[in-house]
């Protein structure tokens, strides 16, 4: 059983390992309290420090992680992190309302055929589903 609440995304992240850049060619799979995972063209060690940012959330998400564990998964690989700084963990909470705003205006674009901008869909967001977003209570375990 997971110590955190995974919420989904496809939004672009970008890593640097040593010598290893990354710009725009992986993407976020889930984000929790905790940690992230996303999929990835490069086989990562695990124990290896990773800083990565995230550069669609404003102001940028950057942060500090230890490579859990790596995966592959067919032509790629999905990755884990775990956040090395506290404060690390409770930014993700922004990362992690961002990313089920994100998936919500890509949902209402499909069933709906609306394309809202970014803050359109947060504003609806926010009036439908922010009362049910887990509290920090729940995500803390």
């Amino acid at each position: 059983m997971r110590n955190f609440i995974r919420h989904p995304s496809s939004i672009t992240i970008d890593f640097n390992l040593e010598e290893l850049v990354t710009e725009g060619g992986e993407h976020l799979k889930n984000v929790s309290f905790g940690g992230l995972s996303f999929i990835s063209r490069h086989n990562l060690t695990v124990g290896a420090v990773i800083s990565i940012k995230i550069p669609l959330i404003q102001p940028m998400f950057q942060a500090v992680g230890r490579v859990s564990w790596c995966h592959p998964e067919n032509n790629h690989f999905e990755v884990g992190i775990k956040f090395l700084d506290k404060n690390d963990m409770f930014r993700a909470r922004m990362v992690e309302q961002v990313c089920h705003i994100e998936q919500y205006r890509r949902d209402v674009l499909k069933k709906e055929g609306r394309k809202l901008s970014g803050e359109e869909a947060a504003m609806e967001w926010i009036q439908k589903y922010a009362p049910q977003f887990p509290g920090s209570e729940e995500t803390a375990g």
